[in-house]
């Protein structure tokens, strides 16, 4: 245990994370930190364990998650120089944790005001090698006041940060939600982002969705993600989801997952794709009959 505070702090998203709460917490204690938990009113023990943790809980009310990072980030009392925003479902890994506990306000460059932390994707309790996975990197660190949540977003939470960012290629954040063993539980999960995702383009398409998150196929990670993400809003619809799974299946390899594995490439990459562009297909429908009604 260190005996003075670090220069960091934690935010902590919940909802009902009994089964998790636990194990980021312990994966987190030898650091010392103020750990802060954004709750959206769990009905089951998690404030409480989070509470004998010694947490300073927190209440909001969830609409989806950049919303609830914006709140994070504006009514949470930081003082630490730097914040580290975690989901229940991940933890740290041995490696990130040693960074962490060498890691100084003081030695960092100061125009420096990020770092992209290493997610390590588990699914059903194997790890995600293949299809784009092995390594996914993920801004999760940074100075306390310099971030904002990009809340054009309605599903993928997205900080934008001013400033130089670094990469821990050795920082790995481990993501395992057990919650996901039950495979209905991924799929009504992933039915109610699809409405999120499918809304958001629509808005996109309508001309009334900005990002905050420049796209810059040469810049920051964030950057190339959300250049190549425009990119995908210009692709045809039910035409993309194959492409996509092409991609990821054959491409980068993600046949060579094991049998949860691969089945994760398929839903994540195929059918949930495919019934957000479902959904997009409906609004157009919805649309052109409203147009004609009224003409």
């Amino acid at each position: 245990m260190r005996k003075n505070l670090p220069d960091f702090s934690f935010i902590i998203l919940t909802y009902n994370e009994e089964i998790h709460i636990r194990r980021i917490l312990d994966s987190i204690a030898d650091l010392g930190a103020k750990v802060y938990i954004v709750d959206s009113f769990s009905t089951d023990r998690t404030c409480e364990i989070a509470k004998a943790y010694g947490c300073e809980v927190f209440q909001n009310k969830f609409i989806n998650h950049p919303l609830q990072w914006d709140f994070a980030l504006k009514h949470i009392p930081i003082s630490s120089p730097w914040v580290i925003a975690l989901d229940a479902d991940q933890y740290l890994s041995p490696s990130l944790k040693a960074l962490l506990l060498h890691f100084s306000d003081s030695e960092i460059e100061r125009s420096i005001n990020s770092i992209y932390f290493n997610r390590h994707n588990y699914f059903q309790g194997n790890r995600l090698k293949y299809g784009g996975y092995r390594n996914f990197y993920l801004l999760k660190m940074f100075r306390s006041g310099h971030a904002a949540s990009d809340t054009a977003e309605k599903l993928d939470h997205r900080f934008i940060v001013p400033g130089k960012s670094v990469v821990w290629k050795k920082g790995i954040l481990i993501e395992d939600n057990l919650k996901e063993y039950d495979l209905d539980f991924w799929m009504q999960k992933h039915i109610r982002y699809s409405e999120q995702m499918a809304e958001q383009e629509w808005e996109i398409r309508s001309g009334r969705n900005f990002s905050k998150e420049q796209a810059r196929l040469f810049g920051s990670i964030n950057q190339q993600k959300q250049w190549l993400k425009q990119r995908w809003y210009k692709l045809p619809l039910f035409v993309r989801p194959h492409l996509y799974f092409f991609y990821r299946f054959f491409l980068r390899l993600g046949f060579l997952e094991n049998k949860s594995g691969r089945t994760f490439h398929y839903l994540q990459a195929y059918w949930f794709r495919y019934v957000v562009d479902y959904k997009i297909y409906k609004r157009k429908g919805s649309k052109q009959i409203n147009e004609r009604g009224s003409a």
